[in-house]
């Protein structure tokens, strides 16, 4: 497998010619609806053979290919790194990670829930399914969750409760803030958990409280030891969401003891995205550099075999008026290179920041930028996740279609079975 980026001129006739690729695979591998393609668009190419294109360099195949160049000349018997245009190299197979990967999974019809469990299982360890609600006095909302909990486990995901503040203004600091506070309402939200994963066949539970606030922060991670000393005897697992930090010195993230909390659960989920998002200025969704910092900041806070690595299958469409952000609207990675054709404008990469963006100006002179994850940002995290030895990688969330993704992940790893 490697990663080719369209060109101008190319047409997906042409692509699968140069690689001897059928176009039928080539759209099914990258979820393509048309046959158009736009320039600075990414497609994995399946096969296991490369096919020498001029100015091509092995440097370059190699890093199209997620091999090293050494590998690749091994592989061929090549003696120097001279090319031969039309030369088929083969692609020598990478050295795959076992990993333990999650996922959240948003509730929407039986039949969707299904096609997307039976997409995704082979490369899921864990599904986080969203949510039951916080509500005053340590209880929890409820969920018609029978379903997808059943199809989890029949496809060998272990299906995790997800709990969250979120209400429908937001995620409520004060309510996680009365609740901690009370020996009593915490040791109800406990019983609650634990009720609520004995009996509806959960293989666990994931915390997402968010806007934690420094002065709740011991009472967080309190919270969570205990928590896991009522859940582990059972077998059940716990795990906990958490922001993106690269050290304890901003005050809105002071909350999250990453110490504390990685002593006391089964695993974390770093939310290593949204660095810039809906309410900020334009540009890179999960920049590699912010990615790495915050993985080497918890690495030294926790044991690097309790992180997974969460990923986003998303960017963002901001509407400016002039430097000013008018809206953004999140945008899903099919949908973002459907905007680019639309509008005809290329994709471009970033390399500094390892993302794709574009800019646009709609039907009525609006300007438009849109950043969002591609498969070669994926892939580099991929790469973060095999070089800096975590857990897994995980996604927010399976409703945003990837195609793509369900290629790269058995191709960088072996995905571990819980139940």
């Amino acid at each position: 497998m490697f990663i080719y980026t369209v060109k101008p001129g190319d047409s997906l006739y042409s692509v699968a010619a140069k690689f001897e690729v059928p176009m039928a695979v080539l759209q099914s591998t990258n979820g393509l609806t048309v046959t158009t393609l736009v320039p600075g668009q990414d497609l994995v190419i399946p096969t296991k053979t490369y096919i020498v294109q001029p100015g091509d360099s092995l440097y370059a195949i190699a890093q199209m290919s997620f091999v090293t160049p050494k590998a690749l000349q091994e592989a061929n018997g090549l003696t120097s790194y001279a090319l031969t245009p039309g030369k088929r190299l083969r692609l020598p197979a990478r050295a795959k990670y076992p990993v333990e990967n999650f996922s959240y999974l948003l509730l929407t019809t039986p039949e969707n829930d299904e096609k997307i469990i039976v997409n995704s299982a082979a490369n899921n360890t864990y599904y986080g399914i969203f949510e039951h609600h916080l509500l005053p006095g340590g209880a929890l909302s409820q969920l018609d969750d029978a379903a997808v909990i059943r199809a989890s486990r029949r496809h060998r995901v272990a299906p995790l409760a997800v709990i969250t503040n979120l209400t429908a203004t937001g995620f409520n600091a004060e309510l996680v803030r009365q609740i901690l506070n009370s020996r009593e309402q915490t040791q109800r939200l406990i019983d609650n958990i634990y009720t609520l994963v004995r009996t509806k066949n959960y293989a666990g539970v994931n915390i997402d409280f968010e806007l934690v606030r420094p002065q709740e922060r011991d009472l967080y991670t309190n919270f969570l030891r205990a928590l896991r000393q009522r859940l582990k005897p059972h077998g059940y697992f716990l795990s906990v969401a958490l922001p993106a930090k690269t050290n304890d010195e901003v005050e809105w993230l002071k909350g999250y003891d990453y110490k504390g909390i990685g002593a006391a659960v089964d695993f974390v989920f770093l939310m290593t995205y949204d660095y810039h998002e809906a309410g900020s200025e334009p540009g890179p969704v999960a920049p590699i550099g912010e990615v790495r910092r915050t993985i080497e900041y918890a690495i030294s806070q926790m044991n690097r075999k309790k992180i997974i690595l969460g990923v986003a299958r998303y960017g963002y469409n901001w509407m400016m008026q002039g430097d000013n952000v008018v809206s953004a609207q999140p945008v899903r990675v099919a949908d973002a290179v459907q905007l680019s054709m639309r509008y005809s404008v290329p994709i471009q990469f970033s390399a500094e920041y390892q993302q794709p963006h574009f800019t646009y100006w709609d039907e009525n002179g609006r300007k438009h930028i849109v950043w969002f994850e591609n498969v070669r940002g994926r892939a580099e995290k991929y790469r973060l996740v095999y070089e800096y030895r975590l857990r897994g990688v995980g996604a927010w969330q399976l409703g945003f279609e990837f195609p793509q993704s369900k290629v790269l992940i058995p191709f960088f790893f072996t995905v571990k079975k819980v139940i």
